[in-house]
Formats: C-alpha cells, sequence, structure tokens
C-alpha cells in the first residue's frame, strides 16, 4: 500500500510509502520549486517509492537512514540501483549494521540480507539543508543504537524513524535495545519539541507531540 500527504508548510512536500510485510514507512522529501529530494530509509519492496521519484523527475540528494534494521535497509540496493550514487547516510553506532544480518535482525526472520555500507556517518547534531530548508539531526537512541530523528522546526515535522509511535514506543527487547535510552530520547529529545509539531514514523499512523506526551500509555510527559 502506499500513501501520501503534504506538510501544513507548503514549501515540503513529505509523501510517505508504506512498504513491505512490516509496513515500514518510507519517506520522500522533497520542496516546492526544486528537483532535489532525500528518501527517508528504504524498506522491502520500494518499487512503489522509486516509480514515485522518477515520475516526479526529482534527484536524490542522499538516503538517510533512521536506523538499520533490516526493514528499513532490505531495499537499498534496490534504490541505489535506480539512483547509483546517491550517498548514504546513517549514524556512526550503526555503521556495520546495513551489512550485518545479525545485527540488522534479517537473520532472525528467515531472509538474512546484507545491504550497501553508509558513506557519511552521523553524530547527532548536525544541520542538513534540502533546497533551502533546514533540518536538525537528532540522535534518538533506544530501539537501536544509531537512531535519529529528522526535525524541521519551521514546518513542524520530525521524522522520527521507530523511536515513537503514536500510541506506542518502538521495540526495546532487541539485543542491540535499550529501554532506558529509548526513554530518554523520547523524554529529553521528542517532548521537548512544540506540541504541534507532526510525527512521521517508521510505522502506522502520523501523530502529535502534544498527543503523544497527553495519550501514550509507555511514555507520557
Amino acid at each position: 500500500m502506499t500513501s501520501s500527504e503534504t506538510s501544513t508548510t507548503p514549501r515540503i512536500q513529505l509523501a510517505a510509502f508504506t512498504l513491505g510485510p512490516y509496513a515500514t514507512n518510507c519517506y520522500v522529501v522533497s520542496v516546492t520549486g526544486s528537483d532535489r529530494c532525500w528518501i527517508i530509509d528504504a524498506g522491502y519492496d520500494p518499487d512503489p517509492m522509486i516509480r514515485a521519484v522518477r515520475d516526479q523527475r526529482l534527484l536524490p540528494e542522499a538516503i538517510i537512514l533512521t536506523h538499520a534494521h533490516c526493514d528499513h535497509v532490505a531495499g537499498l540496493a534496490l534504490v541505489l540501483d535506480a539512483f547509483p550514487g546517491t550517498p548514504v547516510s546513517l549514524h556512526r553506532a550503526e555503521q556495520e549494521f546495513p551489512a550485518s544480518p545479525e545485527l540488522n535482525l534479517s537473520l532472525f526472520s528467515g531472509e538474512p540480507i546484507s545491504a550497501p555500507p553508509p558513506d557519511t556517518l552521523l553524530e547527532g547534531g548536525e544541520t542538513l539543508v534540502l533546497a533551502g530548508t533546514t533540518w536538525a539531526v537528532l540522535h534518538t537512541p533506544g530501539h537501536s543504537p544509531g537512531g535519529i530523528t529528522l526535525h524541521n522546526a519551521d514546518a513542524g515535522i520530525a521524522i522520527v524513524g521507530d523511536t515513537l509511535f503514536a500510541d506506542s514506543i518502538g521495540r526495546y527487547d532487541f539485543p542491540t535495545s535499550d529501554f532506558a535510552a529509548l526513554e530518554r530520547s523520547i523524554r529529553e529529545k521528542l517532548y521537548t519539541l512544540p506540541d504541534d509539531t507532526k510525527v512521521y514514523p517508521g510505522h502506522g499512523e502520523t501523530t502529535s507531540i502534544g498527543r503523544e506526551k497527553k495519550s501514550n500509555p509507555f511514555i507520557r510527559a
């Protein structure tokens, strides 16, 4: 299934693609008046996302991974085949994950995968720019050690990967997960964003920071 949404700010176009057996939300971020885009995560069966980028005649500047579990990187080779030379960015803590079926958890799914390595390692704290729009990279570990959030303050958008969901949080029972770190990431990084910040998660429906602070049954403000 494929769906798309447009943010409340007319300049930023955020298209969401729900891909593969784990219904992973992957995103194409573009800006009105520019042919440049980012691809955020590359899950299983990425053909609908690839077609959309081609149909809109967009040129990917980067593939940015919110983290490197298999359902977010399984389609990375196909995306790179479609858009060769596009640099891949990932947090330093997970630089070995794409190539390792054990670390990216595909070993336990019955279909081990090895994805291409990142070209650029993020630390958290960077500012990234796409066609004049500015995005902060927040290191939000817990579900995985290198989880990141991309936050655009002007548009009130946070692309959070598997850190926070509508009425839920990322799993913390994986070998490299850490509930205490996940709770800190949500309380100290995400819940400090404005309440009207729209949250685009790695699975499930969009939500807002204010809604989750008030009603998330796992971590409330």
